[in-house]
């Protein structure tokens, strides 16, 4: 991949002249103008020279063609420049206008695209020094990777097609130019024409029932990074589950989602307990068609949720509470780079846990840690043996590199472990504190390692004289020995379970014993026999996790006979066992494997199922064969990562 020099180097010799004459402040060259101007590796926006700080969107979403035609008006601080750069990836520019009510078009660049290049390209605008609205006319093509348009086959319903956005780390660029770098924290709002059968809500103030006109109003009032801009169309109905909250989702998925979701209301009263007022006014839950490729994106006011959360026993519903936390950590503090995200998600971790626990218990809590602790330590051992090592510390360094690049459980998982060794060594109550000035006082902005480590310095360890190797965690590689073990009972049990069946004991044989009931002469006759609803889907996992690859066909075969986990609705229980399964050579999980692959977008799991089969010849040849069938079901994003591991394109 070629670095952010590179790219400008070619700006320079060949940008392709959509109009002529751009100045060039104290005659820079259009490379110069840019060099002087980044802020963010993977950026091209000057803002340190004009920055926005409201944008309003017209936007009209076409169906017929899978085009958004749009107008971006960008109001902005000047700081004396003439020259305003934005980004942009696999748009049209139509034309750029100057001025509020009075339009008047001005010239533009688009610099050469860059096939090497996750960026895009830079559109440079002429200004003068007291421009302050830049109106962009602007369209999307088959080159924008952030919008996954739908047709009526992949949606629940099967009659309506649907659309929606995601813009994590730096697509937003593809369906809206702006200045896309997670330091500039901007306020939005939109005016959007939809069919009128369908139903438009964004990560704004949304309306609950659509209208006869299909045009929707939309303003977000709290300034947020262009990440976190994001816009859905569908067949999608609402129901309210709390004071503040609910559900969109299709007329199919509804109620099931509800009743899935309905500890929601606890969830945010446990979340403000920990860490201060929800700042948002209202907090919706959007569940997308299975081709969304996350388990949930933390879009403010109105959640992305992938109906895979939805297990039919509310056991993945930590996912919920992830993405909730983040109204806090990440969407109202906000890394300032993407070298920073561990800022991002090792903190929502963290809260996660701490919400499971209010809500469910430590005991359920530290089950749920400590599977992502062995996940954690995968990644670990994965990342030590790549082309960048060093990619186990907390702050990165990402430059020429794809921002996705630093999307590990080393964010989440050791920025998690972090904070509860910190939680250990100086007690949960001066933690809590800690963290509810931490999100007070950097409420809506931007913030980097260095500067939380000298706020950590200043407010939590030298006022208590506490020791902490901060910088060890932080800027080294790996885990540090002093990190926080958790020590939990049920994990061991259900380990030794698993340990006990490979080695022959009969864990699912019928046991009778008589009991003596109080008060009575007789006994009652009790059966105990294992079933899976003995234990947690966490315990399940770590049950799975714990059987040796070389587990024989025939134990394979008992395992699904007595706890069916190849037909089980947990995606996350479906997901382990058919990576067991596939170490096992246990073929008789390929018809419910397949079914899963060509239902299932969400690329924690297809990923490693892709990789998995990759490894063998025949596999290789059965998952090539599986992929040109559920490709199309597939969002950009995990598309591209599964053909780079199949090697098709």
């Amino acid at each position: 991949m070629r670095s952010l020099l590179s790219l400008v180097f070619i700006l320079s010799l060949s940008s392709v002249f959509f109009s002529c004459n751009l100045r060039a402040k104290k005659n820079l060259s259009h490379t110069e103008v840019i060099a002087d101007s980044v802020f963010d590796n993977h950026s091209y926006a000057n803002v340190r020279q004009i920055r926005t700080t409201h944008l309003h969107l017209d936007l009209d979403v076409n169906f017929s063609n899978q085009t958004v035609y749009g107008v971006a008006r960008h109001t902005m601080q000047n700081y004396g420049t003439d020259t305003a750069i934005f980004d942009m990836k696999g748009l049209e520019i139509q034309k750029v206008t100057l001025g509020k009510k009075k339009e008047e078009e001005t010239d533009f660049i688009i610099g050469q695209w860059d096939k090497d290049s996750i960026l895009g390209q830079p559109l440079l605008v002429t200004i003068n020094s007291k421009t302050t609205h830049v109106n962009i006319y602007y369209k999307t093509t088959d080159k924008t990777e952030a919008l996954d348009w739908l047709s009526p086959t992949l949606t629940t319903g099967k009659k309506h097609p649907f659309v929606y956005t995601q813009g994590q780390a730096i697509l937003t660029r593809s369906w809206i130019p702006l200045q896309d770098s997670p330091a500039n924290r901007i306020t939005y709002s939109a005016d959007v024409k939809v069919p009128q059968d369908l139903m438009a809500v964004m990560s704004a103030k949304n309306a609950t029932k659509r209208n006869d006109k299909g045009e929707y109003h939309f303003t977000m009032k709290q300034p947020i990074p262009c990440y976190l801009i994001a816009l859905a169309v569908g067949d999608l109905n609402y129901k309210k589950l709390g004071p503040n909250c609910g559900v969109y989702a299709e007329p199919e998925l509804l109620q099931t989602s509800a009743r899935e979701f309905s500890d929601l209301p606890r969830m945010i009263q446990a979340a403000e307990k920990l860490y201060g007022k929800y700042r948002w006014e209202q907090y919706d839950l959007l569940v997308l068609p299975y081709s969304f490729p996350f388990g949930g994106m933390e879009n403010p006011r109105l959640t992305f949720v992938n109906p895979t959360v939805i297990a039919g026993d509310k056991s993945l519903v930590s996912v919920i509470a992830h993405e909730l936390a983040h109204s806090w950590s990440g969407n109202l503090v906000t890394n300032r780079s993407w070298d920073d995200f561990w800022l991002n998600e090792g903190f929502t971790v963290y809260f996660e846990n701490r919400i499971m626990e209010a809500l469910y218990g430590k005991e359920i809590s530290d089950i749920l840690a400590l599977i992502e602790f062995q996940e954690l330590q995968d990644d670990l051992k994965e990342i030590a043996q790549s082309e960048h090592p060093e990619d186990t510390r907390l702050k990165l360094q990402l430059r020429g590199r794809d921002p996705d690049d630093g999307l590990t459980d080393i964010a989440y998982v050791k920025g998690a472990f972090f904070l509860k060794t910190l939680e250990r060594d100086a007690g949960r109550e001066r933690l809590d504190n800690f963290l509810n000035s931490y999100f007070k006082s950097f409420a809506f902005k931007t913030v980097s390692s260095e500067t939380f480590v000298d706020y950590l310095d200043e407010h939590l360890l030298k006022p208590h004289k506490l020791a902490f190797n901060t910088n060890e965690w932080i800027y080294q590689e790996g885990i540090p020995k002093n990190c926080y073990h958790i020590s939990s009972p049920r994990f061991d049990e259900i380990q030794s379970l698993a340990d006990r069946f490979v080695k022959g004991e009969n864990i699912f044989k019928r046991k009778v014993r008589w009991i003596k009931i109080k008060g009575r002469k007789k006994r009652r006759k009790q059966v105990i026999q294992l079933t899976r609803d003995k234990h947690i889907a966490q315990e399940w996992q770590a049950f799975i996790r714990r059987l040796p690859n070389t587990i024989s066909v025939e134990k394979m075969r008992e395992i699904d006979y007595n706890l069916h986990f190849r037909s089980w609705t947990n995606s996350e229980i479906q997901y382990e066992w058919f990576i067991k399964g596939i170490r096992a050579d246990y073929s008789d999980i390929r018809p419910e494997m397949e079914k899963f692959l060509l239902k299932v977008g969400r690329r924690k799991y297809v990923a490693p199922i892709y990789r998995e089969l990759a490894k063998t010849p025949e596999n290789l040849a059965w998952a090539k064969e599986v992929f040109s069938k559920a490709s199309e079901h597939y969002h950009p994003v995990t598309k591209i990562t599964v053909q780079e591991i199949l090697g098709v394109k």
